[in-house]
């Protein structure tokens, strides 16, 4: 199973995920995006373990995209396990969230995401706000190869 992918999108709200993938397909950039509702399956697919065991643990997203406040396990622990780890500690790591709480912030900075980004309640504002995160992180910064 050698699934390619550019965005992992983790987003447990369908509303923000099809507005997230909106934005991202206005800009031509959701291809090769996968969106995953929860961090354990997250996990699950970023280490190729679960469901995901016949993925190839070398085929690592462009960029994630990662939601904090999630059932099961929530995304500041899924952006500590995937920092913490070797193979997948280059992977950029965004927040995108509404928490504006400063403890998740610092946290998140402290664990090693690349940017945090407060979801903006209004939908033009939102679109527009993804579309540039995508653009940024698919077409501008150069990663490691």
């Amino acid at each position: 199973m050698n699934i390619e992918v550019e965005i992992l999108l983790v987003e447990d709200s369908m509303n923000d995920a099809e507005l997230t993938i909106r934005a991202l397909k206005k800009n031509n950039l959701a291809n090769k995006l996968i969106h995953l509702e929860d961090g354990q399956e997250a996990l699950d697919f970023i280490f190729a373990e679960g469901n995901y065991s016949e993925r190839k643990i070398e085929n690592i997203p462009k960029v994630i995209l990662l939601d904090l406040k999630m059932p099961k396990i929530n995304g500041i622990q899924v952006l500590q396990k995937i920092k913490s780890d070797e193979r997948t500690k280059t992977i950029p790591v965004i927040v995108l969230t509404s928490s504006k709480e400063d403890p998740d912030i610092q946290e998140c900075y402290r664990l090693g995401v690349n940017s945090y980004v407060v979801k903006p309640v209004q939908f033009d504002k939102f679109l527009d706000a993804v579309s540039q995160l995508g653009l940024y992180w698919m077409l501008i910064n150069q990663q490691p190869k």
